[in-house]
């Protein structure tokens, strides 16, 4: 079988065109050397502060606060807040368990109760990741060995957890700051482009050629998802970037998802599929439609790469291209006693994973328009 096949991109050339970092291994790593140099200077900067402001204002265990701002201190800020906030509320929950068990019972039975309610109270109100730091707290409140009462060992475990939030906070916003949200609608541009080589290279398995990079591809494009998934949680903890930007994202995020899983029934509807007599009788049709599926993967990359979306794609029309294959099928639908079974029923998989995918692509546009508050149209 022969589908129309546009010109074929190269990642490299993808990301030129785009001016979105190059999606290759290579690309990536250099990029991640780059991050991960600027994420332990921030780290070491905020650790030292948290030291010397400790020093300063005369704080008993100003390491605590050190130790506080290296654990929340995240890549960007997004996952810095959402740290920061599992960690505040399990010192403080640790503090009053760890305060209030201490005044009756003895050791180590009333150690093992405290821990026991804290990480139980934290589970019911859905505080999971605080559960930890909430134990850790208790066991600092009512087995270190201190000077004073178990209430100034509370209050001192607080002071100290509280500097060093703080100071992480400072260091994630005024020094290179890194928003999650901004590397969320990279990493989805390059998402898309990514889907769009795995299409082309399922496309190339129906023609019955080879995609040596198939797998290749639908890994990178699994990895883009979760990685994607993860900055997105941590983009809802930042403050808005403009109208419509929280509401675009996750749109988009999860219309990538829906598309991947297309991709893989697509990739599944082609298995076993070689120069298929039924699918060349859908020609032009079906080849135009494949061809403008892979233009809308590009196009809509780069209308994420520059954050608009109300314009459609110049000589691409993915539902008039719908209509007309659907119209070319009922041509050939006749014709269907001279071909196998097979052949007819993985046509019509096909040209349905198609039509999916080709509309999936289309609302992703429209409604992410419709979210940020563009002008419609389309």
């Amino acid at each position: 079988m022969r589908l129309m096949a546009p010109k074929t991109w190269s990642q490299q050339e993808l990301a030129v065109k785009l001016r979105v970092e190059r999606p290759q291994r290579e690309g990536l790593l250099s990029w991640e050397h780059r991050r991960l140099f600027i994420h332990a200077a921030k780290t070491a900067m905020a650790a030292a502060l948290c030291w010397w402001l400790a020093l300063h204002f005369g704080l008993h265990d100003g390491y605590w606060g050190a130790i506080s701002a290296i654990i929340v201190l995240q890549s960007n800020f997004g996952s810095t807040i959402s740290a920061s906030r599992d960690r505040v509320l399990g010192t403080l929950i640790g503090a009053l368990f760890g305060f209030s068990f201490s005044l009756f019972g003895v050791l180590p039975w009333n150690y093992i109760l405290a821990v026991l309610a804290a990480v139980v109270v934290c589970g019911l109100l859905g505080l999971r990741s605080s559960s930890r730091l909430a134990g850790v707290t208790i066991t600092i409140v009512m087995l270190v060995q201190k000077t004073g009462s178990h209430w100034t060992v509370a209050l001192d475990r607080v002071t100290e957890v509280f500097l060093g939030i703080a100071v992480a906070l400072a260091v994630s916003t005024l020094v290179f700051p890194d928003r999650a949200r901004l590397r969320l609608r990279d990493g989805l541009a390059q998402e898309f482009l990514v889907m769009g080589a795995l299409f082309e290279a399922i496309l190339q398995g129906f023609r019955g050629e080879a995609a040596v990079n198939l797998i290749e591809l639908r890994e990178d494009a699994l990895a883009l998802l979760r990685t994607n998934n993860e900055l997105l949680m941590a983009s809802r903890n930042e403050p808005s970037g403009g109208p419509g930007w929280r509401e675009g994202l996750g749109m988009l995020a999860q219309f990538g998802r829906s598309i991947f899983d297309a991709l893989v029934a697509l990739e599944f509807a082609v298995r076993d599929s070689h120069e298929d007599g039924y699918a060349q009788q859908l020609e032009p049709a079906l080849g135009r439609l494949a061809v403008d599926v892979r233009t809308g993967f590009h196009y809509l990359g780069s209308c994420i790469h520059g954050w608009r979306f109300h314009i459609p794609p110049p000589g691409v029309n993915l539902e008039e291209d719908i209509a007309q294959l659907e119209a070319r099928m009922a041509t050939v639908r006749p014709l269907g006693v001279q071909f196998s079974q097979a052949e007819i029923l993985r046509a019509y998989a096909v040209q349905l994973h198609l039509k999916q995918i080709a509309r999936l692509l289309r609302s992703s546009r429209v409604e992410t328009s419709r979210a940020i508050g563009e002008a419609e149209k389309d």
